[in-house]
């Protein structure tokens, strides 16, 4: 015992030179005599809080291993429990855990006190070791050691933390079984762990049963009850409960109007959020708390949320000449407003501001502007953000690469981004999947499989690892390139084989991975099954999809509305209605709701059966259940309206549509413009068109669907002057049926207006089908106007002799033009123009061969068919 507090005064004397005592301790250790080694183990806890102290890492590992390599039976416990409690105190909680089992082994009929327990389940806690808590419990159990209430705290802390609910309620309710009655902490880490799992009504029946314990709710359990309904949007809950927590007494914190202010924001309500904001600012004699940085930021993110920037610009001033309120967050906040709303020289002042505050930038603000700028393709000052950030002394980091990787590739510069990838690494700052993954993407997509081969081996070389991302942009390119098969493969492969699938793309990607990267644990997820789903429902294997699917369930991976979706939109799109709607009763049925992309799917299956009152019910539905119709849902409902004959209904859901601020484009005004011109009623199809003028602009796409329009119905005039009105506005001709006008017009005796169709498009310098001379040729012949005739002959030789139709103004532009243009080679056209018959035999040549010259290529000039979306796919 002496010999023990004489080393133990020898080590206190030296606690300022930590070296020196661990010298003494580790010589007294070393020592032969087992007196001198059963000392040195008495001043363990003493020698323990010195290395603690000087953080001397390497010998605190080493002093744990002396101790658990000690062979003396008749050390006392108590020393070495003093040492785990003093490594659990300083987090080094696996050193105590391991020391308290050792210890345990060694003197199993010591059982510590309660205090040790609880010290260990404490900082297990803090370090998110909940196997050893779980040990620890057990043990407590078997030593007969009685808990206390904070014992049971701790217990049910980390079940919650580990979202285990149920659990922890099951310990809670077994409190008064052993002897601890729950505190007002106890119901307070509950109802946390409620709040947390989304289970705000639970939390609430615990506090509604608090008084039944004998314990008072307090602001800690109202405030976090407040603050899960209102992150659900459930604020005529939070509003209730506000009401009940101020009838108990308890005056609603800075916390509580916190809670309301972020909720409101995040619905959109910033209006209702500023006026609480304003109240707490000016109305102190309701005893409204001050608003807090907290307050301040929450207000000028909802401001930016919703675009009311002069607003946030207010606040932020506010905010900044207040060095209490003023943080690199609020700049930040307002940052990322800006550059959402596309002020990046106001977001570039903003950056100089914080520099001249003394609030240096962070990369996080730097980022804040590379993602806004690199989104927009404004890659050029993308990088001279770079710049700036290094002169600051900032180095970018993997995201900010990654948003310039992203940038480029959007734009399919990918050769600058294969250099961006050079750079990056030169500047040690290391690739990982997701940088390398956007790069692949591109390659992939572009078709550049040999450099995004050599990609994927640089990848596996440098470790980055093959990621489930990785092995789905290669399923997606497949898919994409109609090699299905090989994407069923290296999915069945991934099952199996992780990223190692990847060989199975062939034999120029064997050897890209190896065994070791199935451990990455690269197994198929929703977005892979649903990738290779899509790929085989839209080459009509419904049956593989079929079976895909029952493994993608039998592998436990739950679908989810996207997989649903994928086979209600291909069966609604073959017109198999009843066959989607079951698949959408077996979504229902699994806990999955309807989506707008369901909705869109559904009304095109309708449309395409004729099933025109259930669109009416199921868009009525969507607005039911709060699901806002996008320009696809709109669009789809309009043309099979009018397919059906409710013209009336589609010019309704046009006006509702607009009312509603989803802005119509092209499709929207196709379906009623072609319906009104076959009711007929022009006038209205004219009004529908100068809407789409008025919403569209001067689109050419516009004015050659309401031309044929008007041509098809037979109104020639109309149609002449909306000719007229191309030609001044020098639009294409290719989609404009004006061969058909100028023949409907010389077989209706309206040779002149034919005439002056031709000679205008001639003026303009349009190079046109010559077949469009024919008829005012023929009939010019026919009223004995042969010089008038003869003009058109020559002209119609010489637009010959170029060989192409080029249906614009400006001819010399033909060659940089010749993959759009339509092509028209008549084998005899040149030889009978040729011909040294004179101008009669000419004429005659050309009644004779008129119709046939250009057979088939009338159908060049129907408007073009757009793949909008795949809901208009099986448009005509």
């Amino acid at each position: 015992m002496e010999q023990s507090g004489t080393l133990v005064k020898a080590l206190l004397k030296n606690t300022n030179n930590p070296r020196l005592a661990w010298r003494i301790f580790k010589r007294i250790f070393s020592s032969p005599s087992q007196e001198s080694h059963a000392t040195s183990l008495s001043a363990a806890p003493t020698i323990a809080r010195i290395l603690v102290r000087a953080q001397m890492q390497e010998e605190i590992d080493e002093l744990h291993s002396l101790i658990l390599s000690s062979s003396l039976q008749d050390a006392k416990a108590s020393s070495f429990l003093s040492v785990v409690s003093i490594f659990a105190k300083s987090n080094h909680i696996d050193k105590a855990f391991s020391q308290f089992q050792f210890v345990r082994l060694r003197f199993p009929e010591k059982g510590p006190g309660i205090y040790l327990y609880n010290v260990l389940l404490e900082g297990c806690i803090k370090e998110r070791r909940v196997d050893f808590v779980s040990w620890l419990y057990k043990d407590m159990v078997l030593s007969r050691i009685a808990p206390q209430t904070y014992t049971f705290n701790l217990l049910i802390r980390a079940l919650c933390d580990s979202s285990c609910v149920d659990a922890a309620r099951e310990l809670f309710d077994e409190m008064p079984e052993k002897g601890c009655l729950p505190n007002e902490f106890t119901f307070g880490i509950l109802v946390r762990g409620y709040c947390r799992v989304g289970l705000p009504d639970k939390g609430l029946e615990l506090l509604n049963s608090m008084e039944s314990y004998g314990v008072l709710p307090n602001k800690v359990v109202y405030n976090t009850i407040v603050s899960s309904f209102c992150r659900e949007g459930r604020n005529d809950d939070s509003e209730k409960l506000v009401e009940k927590m101020r009838g108990e007494g308890l005056v609603p914190d800075i916390v509580t109007f916190n809670a309301r202010i972020s909720a409101l924001c995040k619905e959109g309500k910033v209006l209702d959020a500023s006026r609480i904001f304003r109240d707490m600012e000016l109305d102190e004699y309701l005893g409204l708390p001050r608003p807090n940085r907290i307050t301040y930021n929450l207000m000028l993110k909802g401001f930016c949320k919703v675009g009311m920037l002069e607003e946030a610009k207010t606040l932020f001033e506010s905010i900044r000449e207040n060095d209490d309120l003023s943080s690199l967050q609020s700049y930040n906040i307002w940052l990322q407003g800006l550059v959402r709303h596309g002020k990046f020289i106001e977001a570039e002042t903003v950056l100089k501001q914080m520099i001249d505050k003394g609030i240096w930038p962070s990369i996080y603000s730097y980022n804040i502007l590379m993602d806004g700028l690199c989104k927009l393709g404004m890659l050029s000052d993308a990088n001279a953000i770079v710049g700036l950030m290094k002169r600051n002394g900032v180095s970018p980091d993997s995201v900010t690469y990654g948003c310039l990787l992203h940038g480029y590739c959007s734009v399919g510069k990918v050769d600058a981004a294969k250099n961006l990838l050079q750079e990056m690494m030169k500047s040690n700052c290391m690739p990982n999947a997701y940088t390398c993954n956007i790069l692949l993407h591109s390659l992939w997509k572009m078709g550049r499989l040999s450099e995004a081969e050599e990609l994927l081996r640089k990848m596996n070389e440098k470790g980055y690892g093959l990621d489930t991302v990785t092995c789905n942009i290669i399923v997606d390119g497949l898919c994409g390139s109609g090699e299905l098969d090989k994407a069923i493969e290296i999915v069945k492969g991934m099952r199996v084989h992780g990223s190692a699938a990847l060989g199975n793309l062939g034999n120029s990607y064997v050897g890209l991975v190896d065994d070791s990267m199935i451990e990455n644990n690269c197994l198929p997820d929703l977005i892979t099954y649903s990738t290779l789903l899509n790929g085989l429902c839209k080459a009509g294997r419904f049956a593989e999809a079929k079976k895909l699917f029952a493994e993608m369930m039998g592998e436990k991976l739950q679908p989810d509305s996207v997989a649903y979706n994928i086979f209600i939109h291909h069966f609604c799109k073959q017109g198999k209605v009843s066959s989607a709607f079951r698949v959408l009763k077996d979504m229902e049925k699994k806990g999955c709701h309807k989506s707008l992309e369901t909705y869109n799917s559904l009304i095109l299956g309708l449309g395409i059966q004729n099933q025109i009152f259930e669109i009416h019910g199921l868009m009525d539905e969507m607005k039911e259940k709060g699901i806002s119709p996008n320009m696809c849902t709109y669009n789809t409902a309009i043309k099979y309206l009018c397919e059906g004959g409710k013209v009336e209904d589609a010019t309704n859901l046009l006006d509702e549509m607009m009312q509603k601020n989803v802005t119509p484009n092209v499709f929207s005004f196709k379906y009623l413009i072609g319906a009104f011109c076959k009711v007929p009623d022009f006038d209205m199809a004219q009004e529908v068109f100068e809407t789409a003028v008025s919403i569209c602009g001067q689109k050419e796409v516009l004015y050659s669907l309401m031309f044929n329009e008007l041509l098809a119905a037979g109104q020639l005039l109309k149609a002449t002057e909306l000719l007229e009105t191309v030609l001044d506005r020098g639009f294409e001709l290719g989609d404009f049926l004006y061969r058909d006008l100028v023949e409907s017009l010389c077989k209706k005796d309206e040779l002149e207006v034919a005439s002056g169709i031709l000679h205008r498009m001639i003026d303009k310098g349009y190079g046109f089908d010559p077949a469009a001379l024919m008829p005012v040729i023929d009939g010019l012949g026919k009223m004995g106007n042969k010089k008038e005739a003869n003009e058109f002959a020559e002209k119609m030789m010489e637009m010959a002799s170029v060989g192409e139709v080029v249906n614009k103004v400006d001819p010399n532009a033909r060659e940089l033009d010749q993959k759009k243009h339509n092509k028209y080679v008549g084998n005899n056209w040149q030889n009978l123009l040729h011909r040294d018959d004179g101008s009669g035999i000419a004429l005659k040549s050309l009644t004779r061969v008129k119709k046939g010259w250009g057979q088939g290529d009338i159908s060049s000039f129907q408007p073009p068919r757009v793949d909008y979306l795949d809901y208009w796919e099986d448009d005509v």
